[in-house]
């Protein structure tokens, strides 16, 4: 096998042609596998990554989080209020030729909604969705939803992608396993090797907005390089390492004690890119034992020191993390205090209210996704923190592309099941209460599957309103009740920052994107 130099040295007595190639492709090392490619059916940001440069959306979101036109040439609302119509910019088309039709988006759109939060509300609020013409998309509602243009557009999970009416209408509880999008990329299916390898080429075909400013999934969508390698690296030292080498040229998620190292590098930037950071939790099954039990969810809320977390996968410097946090990002608009006594570290508290509520020494089985340093720490934190209030614990071990496809399993442990798995989202999910994570209504919501008829209840006041001071305290019911019913646990923010060769220019804040970026 050739040593790390021997590759060097071969690649520096490339072919002129050889290395052209090189230059117009970019290797990303992503967080983790792209183990579910239908960007519909599930949640995990690697998908979600994936499905933005595969698929396109009728509105974007940019860098200062205002919803925009992206697939659209304009919209209008009439009707005071009940009926939008969107029209589709000319040119668009599939990765197979086809044109891009409003009959695909409707079917597109319908798809969607089945699985998200926002989405089925939206449908609540629609008698019908039509296509009057190839161009036309029509809203009818029953009532206003002003803030459609958000639906369609938010960036939390999962996207709103527009596909083929024949794709779109397979069933949204099943992967699709054909991917054609109208995105900047198609997807190269003959090139996947599950568990290391993901290949993308510019679509040639593909036509950007002739206006605005590239932000996040706004804007023009200008792609430089004819390919993109997602390259998956378990282990965070070959990665650096390849890093330091020049072998790929962006590592989504470096450790931070890594971090030093490449800087050190001289041609390695480190730098945080989503300035809402990241906020773990715990997700718990609330249909099996022991979270079925409302009183052991909230006995744990005590469990958990948030500076643990933090401490564990930012290390100690106090810009890098935030706590306490709450259920909304820090620093956001709906962001309060409402009951945060409910989270306050107590583990003889939580210790007694455990008791208090009957548990009966029953096994947790707690997913743990072993191959992200992140996640590896919230679970080797939260998993001793439990034990140290008196629960059993069963440390799981795992991918995280296991964990993702296991997370959907309903059944109790002997058949599969689970019990908690520590995971995250972008505090851009958490700046409204609409994303996945509010989805409390039983077996219909987010796996854990909490319910709080009062938090749905208040989801859908809180759509119907323009006005801010009205939102705010609608935020601080939801937080108060959200102790009560207990979907989930936070367990802190932390800043989380990306690696790039020095070489790259133009990338855009935010999640991984691959337009605008260029080497220069």
């Amino acid at each position: 096998m050739p040593t790390r130099r021997q590759v060097l040295v071969a690649a520096l007595a490339m072919p002129a042609i050889a290395r052209a190639e090189t230059a117009r492709a970019l290797k990303f090392i992503p967080q983790s596998d792209v183990s579910v490619i239908d960007p519909i059916w599930s949640t995990a940001y690697n998908s979600r990554n994936h499905g933005y440069m595969v698929f396109d959306t009728l509105f974007g979101m940019d860098s200062q989080y205002r919803i925009q036109p992206q697939m659209l040439a304009g919209f209008k609302v009439e009707a005071n209020g009940k009926q939008w119509d969107l029209t589709l910019r000319d040119g668009l088309l599939f990765h197979d030729g086809s044109k891009v039709l409003a009959r695909d988006c409707v079917a597109s759109i319908k798809r969607w909604a089945a699985r998200d939060g926002v989405g089925g509300l939206l449908m609540k609020a629609t008698d019908e969705l039509s296509a009057p013409d190839d161009r036309t998309i029509r809203f009818r509602l029953n009532k206003p939803f002003p803030r459609l243009p958000y639906a369609l557009g938010k960036t939390s999970t999962p996207m709103c992608a527009m596909m083929p009416e024949r794709l779109a209408s397979f069933d949204p509880f099943k992967q699709l396993t054909e991917l054609v999008g109208s995105g900047p990329f198609r997807y190269l299916a003959s090139e996947r090797v599950s568990g290391a390898h993901a290949a993308y080429a510019r679509f040639e075909k593909y036509v950007p907005r002739p206006d605005g400013t590239p932000g996040w999934t706004a804007g023009p969508k200008v792609v430089h390089f004819d390919r993109v390698e997602w390259i998956t690296i378990p282990d965070e030292g070959t990665a650096a390492a390849s890093m330091q080498a020049k072998e790929n040229d962006w590592w989504e998620i470096p450790t931070s004690d890594l971090t030093p190292v490449l800087r050190q590098s001289g041609h390695v930037r480190v730098e945080v890119k989503d300035p809402t950071g990241v906020i773990g939790f715990l997700k718990m099954n609330c249909l099996q034992p022991p979270f079925d039990n409302v009183g052991v969810r909230r006995a744990i809320l005590h469990a958990f020191n948030q500076k643990d977390f933090v401490a564990a996968i930012a290390g100690d410097d106090p810009k890098m993390g935030h706590t306490p946090v709450g259920l909304f990002c820090p620093g956001t608009e709906l962001a309060n205090d409402a009951g945060m006594d409910a989270i306050r570290y107590d583990p003889e508290k939580a210790k007694a209210e455990l008791k208090a509520a009957g548990y009966k020494g029953e096994t947790v089985a707690m997913m743990v996704a072993t191959d992200t340093p992140y996640r590896k720490a919230m679970g080797d934190v939260g998993v001793a923190a439990l034990q140290a209030i008196g629960m059993k614990v069963d440390y799981i071990a795992m991918d995280w592309g296991t964990a993702v496809a296991r997370r959907e399993n309903k059944g109790p442990i002997d058949k599969g099941g689970w019990s908690g798995l520590f995971t995250t989202l972008s505090g851009l999910d958490l700046q409204t209460p609409v994303g996945n994570t509010f989805r409390v209504n039983g077996e219909k919501g987010w796996f854990g599957w909490a319910s709080s008829p009062k938090v749905e209840a208040l989801k859908m006041q809180w759509l119907e309103t323009d006005d801010l001071a009205t939102q705010k305290k609608i935020a601080e019911e939801i937080q108060a009740q959200w102790w009560i019913d207990v979907p989930h646990a936070p367990i802190g923010q932390w800043f989380q920052p990306t690696a790039w060769q020095t070489s790259l220019d133009g990338m855009l804040d935010g999640f991984p994107v691959f337009w605008g970026i260029k080497r220069v």
